[in-house]
């Protein structure tokens, strides 16, 4: 067998799987959000439809995700920004060591929001999830209508626009969209 063949394989697998997560991300908004169950860091549990009537922004994220460590802080931010509005904040771990060390991450950051736990992977099978991080925005009536695949920065200005023109149940947020589109979402 030839040297080349098993690092020219494994490119071409790479560069199908980034093909594919890129592809996807442009198509999955529009669709009912499944519903799920999941316990938070404290063991009370939440279920996603029991916020139905608010803006729900549902990150899919793990500790050991260099992208999603990074994209925390930003997340926060945006999630003061927000807060006392109709606006939810979950951030779903795919964790499988326990509470402890998500914990420990959380309380480090400062995190305010909402942290569950889904050790089994609950969430990215039902929401088709390609990769860490993973944001989906949902609405009120239950539909996603935002998905970013990757990091991203949600303290910029045209991201609190976006979540505020949808909090303020603008007729046109078509201007605020295409700014989240333009960020790759």
């Amino acid at each position: 067998m030839k040297r080349w063949v098993p690092p020219v394989g494994f490119l071409l697998l790479a560069l199908a799987a980034v093909y594919m997560q890129q592809r996807q991300s442009g198509g999955r908004a529009g669709f009912p959000a499944p519903d799920f169950v999941l316990s938070d860091l404290q063991g009370r549990q939440h279920r996603l439809s029991q916020f139905r009537g608010k803006i729900v922004f549902l990150n899919v994220w793990a500790t050991w995700c260099p992208p999603c460590r990074m994209e925390m802080p930003s997340m926060e931010h945006l999630h003061r920004r927000l807060q006392g509005k109709e606006f939810v904040m979950l951030a779903v771990s795919e964790d499988e060591g326990g509470v402890a060390g998500v914990r420990n991450f959380i309380n480090k950051l400062g995190v305010t929001f909402t942290v569950l736990m889904d050790p089994e992977g609950i969430v990215p099978s039902r929401y088709g999830v390609t990769g860490y991080p993973e944001t989906f925005v949902i609405d009120r009536e239950g539909h996603v209508i935002q998905h970013t695949i990757g990091p991203e920065d949600w303290n910029s200005e045209s991201s609190y626009r976006y979540f505020s023109a949808l909090l303020e149940d603008l007729p046109d947020t078509t201007q605020a969209t295409g700014e989240a589109n333009k960020r790759g979402g």
